[in-house]
């Protein structure tokens, strides 16, 4: 099965520095068909284990090799596909005026914990849709610090309980796995 995984917070600023080179190797010795993108924590992989073990054991190599204590989170190919099959007609556009990301919450998380801690999302600056505890968000570069959401969701007790990507990667890591 091919899985994606998204370490959480790393090289960012200069802190938890994994290189992805690195981390590459390491995992090419359990999995198969291993392809990172980006410096930012975005792994794709084969493999017949299941994905809880596969964030355990990703976990402890990054523990064991890099002393990281990363959140990962684990989705496979035809979740991700579905994901973005759900996604709202105002997401993931080619309107250079609005960015547009999708927030993957950790388990045992669940949307309404999140959505709970940050609350609605500003009117007319941001838009938020729910599907299968992974949230579609999308707000206007001008006023993002306006916004509710880019403010708590960096600042509050749930940051390391989700992790968040662009769709720009999003659609680049799915084009990935099906090579």
């Amino acid at each position: 099965m091919r899985y994606i995984i998204f370490l959480r917070g790393i090289n960012i600023s200069g802190k938890n520095k994994i290189a992805m080179s690195e981390l590459k190797e390491l995992l090419e010795k359990k999995y198969a068909n291993v392809i990172t993108y980006l410096n930012s924590g975005n792994v794709i992989l084969d493999s017949d284990k299941e994905k809880e073990y596969i964030i355990n054991d990703i976990h402890s190599i990054i523990k064991e090799n890099f002393k990281l204590d990363i959140p990962i989170y684990a989705i496979t190919h035809m979740e991700l596909k579905d994901v973005l099959e759900h996604s709202p007609e105002w997401w993931g556009t080619d309107n250079k005026e609005i960015y547009d990301n999708l927030i993957f919450i950790m388990p045992p998380t669940t949307y309404e914990i999140i959505y709970n801690c940050v609350g609605e999302p500003s009117k007319e600056i941001e838009k938020i849709k729910e599907y299968n505890n992974v949230i579609f968000w999308s707000f206007d570069l001008n006023n993002y610090r306006k916004s509710n959401w880019w403010v708590k969701t960096a600042s509050t007790d749930i940051k390391d309980q989700i992790t968040i990507r662009t769709a720009n990667t999003i659609k680049k890591i799915l084009k990935l796995c099906n090579k």
